[in-house]
């Protein structure tokens, strides 16, 4: 759902920034914004929870009752009454992409730059500390959150994806520049 562009990009960007909007005019930015980072954990988990949302055969009253139950009471009433109106205007099915946008805008209006890196191993927290400290000094940003995955492929050191920028400090990348220079000799 990354940079998703067309109608579903449009439709992604305006239930988000909506979304974002009420929850600046009720001082609920960081509820709302731990409760969508919550249902895109579930939706990301779950096959078939993402099947069932995206599923016409069920009616809006058993996805909210089920919406109900999976999310528990612990949600804002924002977010809950959000998610009702994707419900009832049939775009439930686009809530992974809506909450990965609200995410964008979430972090853009607060200085924060998402770095995914990708390790051989998972990182210790000092080692993500420096990597966080390092993608500041680059972007300039407020604060850096971190996307991390595990890639034993990579024989060792990380790649930093930033944007549009990628910084690749793995051996295996190291490797593959030393084979193209030495091709080219």
């Amino acid at each position: 759902m990354k940079g998703s562009t067309g109608i579903a990009g449009e439709i992604f960007q305006r239930y988000a920034q909506a979304l974002l909007s009420l929850a600046q005019e009720g001082n609920a930015l960081d509820a709302v914004g731990q409760d969508v980072n919550g249902i895109l954990a579930l939706l990301r988990e779950s096959e078939d929870f993402r099947n069932f949302l995206a599923s016409p055969l069920y009616k809006a009253d058993t996805k909210k009752a089920v919406l109900q139950q999976a999310l528990g009471d612990g949600i804002h009433p924002f977010t809950r009454n959000f998610l009702m109106v994707l419900v009832d205007r049939r775009r439930i099915m686009l809530l992974e992409g809506i909450c990965s946008e609200f995410q964008a805008l979430l972090r853009k209006l607060n200085q924060v730059v998402l770095a995914e890196v990708i390790s051989v191993q998972e990182l210790s927290e000092e080692q993500r500390n420096l990597l966080k400290e390092k993608v500041k000094s680059l972007t300039g940003a407020r604060d850096v959150e971190l996307d991390t995955r595990i890639d034993p492929e990579l024989i060792g050191g990380v790649i930093i994806k930033i944007g549009s920028q990628v910084i690749d400090a793995s051996l295996r990348g190291q490797l593959r520049r030393i084979s193209v220079n030495l091709s080219n000799v």
